[in-house]
Formats: C-alpha cells, sequence, structure tokens
C-alpha cells in the first residue's frame, strides 16, 4: 500500500503555517496520495495528473526526476523507466492548502506521457449538442 507520510514530511500545521510557511507539509488524503499536475516546462501544456504517496514525491525530490503511486498498479512508478520518457522536474510548486502539486517538466524520449501514446493525456475536448455531451479527439 502507500508509503505513510509520517517521517518524510512534516505533519500540517495551521492554515497559516500552510499557506504562508515555508515548510513542505503536503497534505495527502485518507488514501495517503495527493495529486500531481505535470505540465511542461517550456509551453505549459497540461501532460498528465497522477498521484504521488510520501515515497513517491520524496524520491521526486531526491532524484529530480518524477515517481508517481500507480493506483491501477498499486505501486510506486518512476514515470518513463520503461518508456524512456523520463520527466525531469525543473520546478515544483504547491497548491495554497498544500494538497495538489504541479510539476514543470523536460520529457526525454519521444516527449510523451499518455500510455496511449499521445504527448498528453488530455488528446479529447468535451463538446455539447443538444445538452449532451459528447467527446471529439483533437
Amino acid at each position: 500500500m502507500n508509503a505513510p507520510a509520517a517521517g518524510l514530511f512534516p505533519a500540517p500545521g495551521s492554515k497559516a503555517e500552510l499557506e504562508e510557511g515555508a515548510s513542505l507539509s503536503p497534505r495527502f488524503g485518507t488514501d495517503g496520495l495527493v495529486t500531481c499536475i505535470a505540465v511542461d516546462a517550456e509551453t505549459g501544456e497540461i501532460l498528465m495528473v497522477a498521484h504521488m504517496n510520501a515515497e513517491a514525491l520524496a524520491r521526486t525530490l531526491e532524484t529530480g526526476e518524477a515517481w508517481y503511486w500507480s493506483r491501477s498498479r498499486g505501486e510506486l512508478w518512476h514515470k518513463g523507466a520503461t518508456s524512456g520518457q523520463i520527466q525531469t522536474v525543473l520546478e515544483m510548486r504547491v497548491d495554497c492548502d498544500q494538497d495538489a502539486l504541479l510539476l514543470k517538466v523536460r520529457v526525454a524520449g519521444d516527449g510523451g506521457c499518455c500510455h496511449t501514446g499521445r504527448r498528453s493525456c488530455f488528446y479529447r475536448r468535451v463538446e455539447t449538442a443538444g445538452g449532451k455531451p459528447r467527446l471529439v479527439i483533437d
């Protein structure tokens, strides 16, 4: 299961400490995960959304490469380890209440990020016609 946050990062403090403090104190959910958005560092294109547990976040900070927690496989996942699409983290940001992360990355290999072979996981647009949504592939 997910590695506990205890010991790897300080427990979240007061609202003021979370919002204005200088300590990274991620607020992992009850499942032990924090949402992470990866964007292209150069273009700002949203590439993917994934999740990190405390160990994945710690490894990302240590190595400078993105590590995630695969909910479907139930294991740590070094992005690009098998595909060559290593995500080098150029900048990491945390949102105001420290329950979401933003990674600005440079992608190696073919530059893709999606398991479908596309550059971005966000390759479909939602359109509505007659009040009914449908997906359109860009």
